[in-house]
């Protein structure tokens, strides 16, 4: 049996839904009075626990082969955030204690291709080392730093590997993450106001599968980035409406206006309790450089990633049906 925190976000309910398509036992940690919308109906085996619980984390792996450790929490909020260090860091570090202590065979730890250092040109691959004193925000920082504590378990005998997607869209993102917020805007044709940029973005699908394949073919205190494809927010907003035949009004945003009304908007966003589209983070990945190699999972791990337009397409398809 298999363990997977994180279970009901966008990834997870995708590795689990992966996992028991090849026949394979799931136990899902699940936080007590969290949504199970995403895994409905799925032959799981749910445990209510918290990574920030160690009792709950011990009780989660009676009896497991492996853990696939997804729970965390993202932020493209500026500015220091305490709750998003303790979950990422102390809830991974309990993770570890108690793989350790109870001899788990195998861990694979989903990182972020945003908890590697920012480099300005040329390609980013595993040889650029992780950075916890980025200063674009406390996601990238707390990433960072539980990474480095798994890579460090690794060096004293637990089979951990690491994972690093980058921008995850796809069908089953039942929460609605910010992209997946983009295109379910312009599947519905409602108005999209977008800014220069672009990034990779690789489908949820093939992330789940290079986690699987991590398991069973990753390195002990390696690193793999499933990357995907390079595309424009204004390439992804018509790639959408190619699919649907809907024409809907588009606006591209100055950058420098943005810019300057990204300052702004993270306040306004906090006491709406929302997450806004445009902060300085969103606008700085989206001008960062996105040239980044998925080459050495391709080779250790056969990981093959799908075109984005078929992503898009099956992601469109996804919400039109949801909506029904």
């Amino acid at each position: 049996m298999w363990l997977v925190t994180g279970a009901t976000g966008h990834v997870g309910n995708v590795l689990v839904r992966k996992l028991l398509e090849r026949g394979e036992q799931v136990r899902a940690l699940i936080l007590p009075g969290e949504s199970r919308e995403s895994i409905h109906g799925l032959n799981v085996e749910a445990a209510e626990g918290d990574v920030l619980n160690l009792d709950s984390v011990f009780e989660s792996m009676q009896g497991i082969k492996g853990i696939f450790h997804l729970a965390g929490v993202i932020s493209i909020m500026p500015g220091p955030n305490a709750f998003v260090r303790k979950v990422n860091v102390d809830g991974t570090k309990n993770i570890l204690r108690a793989a350790q202590e109870m001899n788990i065979r195998k861990l694979v730890y989903t990182s972020s291709i945003h908890a590697i250092q920012r480099v300005e040109d040329g390609v980013i691959d595993e040889s650029v080392p992780y950075d916890m004193k980025n200063p674009y925000g406390a996601y990238d920082r707390s990433k960072a730093e539980a990474t480095l504590e798994v890579l460090n378990a690794a060096q004293t005998g637990l089979e951990a590997v690491v994972a690093c997607p980058t921008g995850v869209i796809g069908p089953y993102d039942f929460r609605g993450s910010m992209m997946g917020a983009v295109i379910h805007d312009a599947a519905t044709a409602k108005p999209a106001l977008y800014v220069d940029g672009a990034y990779d973005f690789v489908d949820v699908r093939d992330v789940a599968d290079g986690l699987i394949s991590a398991a069973e073919n990753g390195k002990r205190g390696e690193s793999y980035i499933l990357s995907g494809q390079k595309i424009s927010i204004r390439y992804l907003l018509e790639t959408v409406r190619e699919i649907t035949g809907k024409h809907f009004f588009q606006m591209k945003i100055p950058f420098d206006l943005a810019r300057f009304a990204a300052i702004f908007t993270p306040m306004y966003y906090r006491f709406a309790n929302a997450t806004p589209r445009f902060t300085p983070y969103s606008l700085e990945v989206l001008q960062s450089n996105s040239n980044i190699s998925h080459a050495k999972a391709t080779r250790e791990l056969g990981y093959s990633p799908r075109t984005l337009y078929e992503s898009i397409k099956d992601t469109v398809k996804w919400i039109l049906e949801k909506k029904k």
